[in-house]
Order: structure tokens, then sequence, then C-alpha cells
């Protein structure tokens, strides 16, 4: 099946659609209908689109573009009733992170797709940012051997004042566990994509912005079953060097036997040998287009060519359930004060 011949659809016009949107017209996929409770947002983007029809009724649009695909672009708290609407079509779906609200949702929602046979695929873009796929290749060449440790330090400077977020998330504010749940997840898939499998987490969680509930800096250790041990710094409140702090929103560090490995505010990355000073530029190719190195279009391009042609996937439902149980575990360190086995 080529692109042209999936049927799309997609619920969905908030502000991280735009990029959904952009990417699967440059994959020129046949999307055929966008649902919106926002009807004149929906029927804007749709004439984007040949043939292209906007709705405001989710079973209406399954109904009568009978698609082979859905993308589900909402917030967590809307995920559910929708994905259980596309699965009693028994249509495939794509479902934008974080993916529902708690690990029992996601859990009982990724059983009863496989039950059905219909798979689940979540929009999780980091490993598909193009630095960290790199970074990945590198780590498997053995360029630096044995990784002792690995650290991230997350600054947007996005979070300050009673007007945070409002212009793009602005459902941000009211979100009991946030950083965490909305923006580490994508670290915590990137470590366990780099490192292997999590053996245990500590955390120190805290709210810097009094005009928002949940937490927007902190501290979490990490310890994987391989040896290597990470740290995450995060605080939404301070910036890094960048020209576009939402970049890589913030920097990366990798030491090894052999040497560190640095990912940069610019997406660069940076090498510098064991006992030696200096520090040599060895990547430095991430493209001007789309959304963080355009990894909202590898994403999809990577779910067309699994439904396409059966290459390997790693962003099923079942594969992301392992990060939703490190997140739990870290808000259960923090709420506890002791070290989480998972």
């Amino acid at each position: 099946m080529n692109n042209r011949e999936f049927r799309l659809a997609a619920v969905g016009t908030g502000y991280f659609s735009q990029f959904h949107y952009d990417a699967w017209h440059r994959l020129s996929v046949n999307l055929t209908g966008i649902c919106s409770l926002k009807i004149k947002e929906a029927r804007k983007v749709s004439s984007k689109f040949e043939n292209c029809e906007a709705f405001t009724n989710l079973e209406e649009m399954l109904a009568s573009k009978k698609p082979n695909l859905v993308d589900v672009i909402v917030p967590p708290k809307d995920q559910v009733l929708i994905i259980e609407h596309c699965l009693e079509h028994r249509v495939p779906i794509i479902c934008q992170k974080p993916f529902t609200t708690s690990l029992r949702d996601a859990t009982r929602i990724t059983e009863k797709a496989e039950d059905l046979g219909v798979p689940i695929f979540v929009h999780e873009n980091f490993r598909f940012q193009p630095w960290h796929i790199e970074i990945k290749r590198l780590l498997e060449t053995g360029l630096l051997g044995e990784i002792y440790q690995c650290y991230f330090r997350m600054r947007p400077g996005d979070g300050r004042g009673p007007d945070a977020y409002l212009s793009r998330q602005p459902y941000f504010q009211k979100m009991e566990r946030f950083v965490v749940r909305e923006t580490i997840i994508h670290i915590i898939d990137i470590y366990r994509h780099f490192f292997g499998n999590i053996e245990s987490v500590s955390s120190n969680l805290t709210r810097l912005n009094p005009h928002i509930k949940g937490e927007d800096a902190g501290y979490i250790m990490m310890n994987f079953k391989s040896g290597t041990r990470a740290l995450i710094d995060f605080n939404r409140l301070s910036d890094h060097v960048a020209e576009d702090r939402r970049l890589t929103i913030g920097d990366m560090v990798i030491e090894g036997v052999r040497g560190t490995l640095r990912l940069d505010g610019n997406g660069k990355i940076l090498f510098r040998a064991f006992e030696t000073n200096e520090e040599k530029l060895i990547w430095n190719d991430s493209p001007k287009i789309g959304f963080a190195g355009d990894s909202v279009f590898n994403t999809q391009k990577h779910i067309l060519e699994h439904m396409s042609h059966g290459s390997p996937i790693m962003n099923t439902a079942r594969q992301y359930l392992e990060n939703i149980e490190v997140e739990e575990a870290i808000y259960e360190s923090n709420k506890e004060g002791k070290k989480i086995l998972i």
C-alpha cells in the first residue's frame, strides 16, 4: 500500500496538531476527514487537503470515511473515549503522548486493542529526532565503550509567570502531574532506547511557578540493568544556550570509558576522547523543517512504513507502557522519599 492509498482520519485541531498535519501533507497521505469540536478550525485545516471533510461527530466521520488509520491529536483526558470509538470500528490508531491519564487506563485500552487485534501506536517523537538517531548509532559503534553515566539538563525557559503555557497548551497549567508526565516521559523513552531497561529510580520534585498545579522542576536518578546510571535535572523556568530553546529543550552528556559525547542546545553532537582537552564537532546535520529536527514527520513515516511493508516498529502502545511504569515510579519515589525498584 502506498501513502496515497491510506484513508487517514484525524481528531484534534489544537496547538500541536499543526505539526502532524504538515507531516501528513508532506507524506502525501489521503487525509479524508478531520474531527474537532471547533468546526471552523477543522474546516480551515481540511481545506489544505484534497477531498478532506470537517466533522464535529466522531462516529459520523468513522462511519462515512471508513479510515484505515486514525491520528488522535488531543489532550490525555480526551483520548480514551476517542480510542474506544475507533476500536469499535476496528481502526488502527496513532495516539499523541502522554498516552491517556494513568497507567491503569493505558494498560486497559492497550489490552482491549490487543484482544481485538487492532494496533495502537504512540506518537513518541523524540526517538526520531535526528540527533538522537545519530547518538544511538554512535553508541552502537562502541565510540564510548562501556557507558558510565548520562546527564540531561532540561531548560526550555518557557514556564515563568501567570501566562506560562497559555499561548500554546493552556491545559498544562492545570495538570497535577505536569513535567514528568508531559515532557520527561520523552527523556525516559530516550534513556531506555539508549541504555536498556531501568532498574530503579529516585526523585525529588517541586513546583517553582505558583500559577500552575503540577511540578515544574526536580531531579531524577536512574539505575539501569546494564550498570549505567543517569540523572535528569529539569527546570522549565530557566533556559539554556540555543537559537531555539525548544529544539532539544536542554543539553545531554554521556560519559564512557573512551570519552564523552555532548548534545548541545542547537542539536550538535560533540565528542571529547578520554585524556584529551579537545572537544570535536562530529555531527551537525539537523534539517531546518518541521518540529524539532522534523521528528514528527519521521515518526509518522516510521508508522506508515510499518503498516505498508511490515518493517520493525518502535512505538506500540505495549512498548510505551514501560515508559509509563517508570513515570509512575518517579512520582511514587517523590511521594515516599525513597528509591523505587521497577
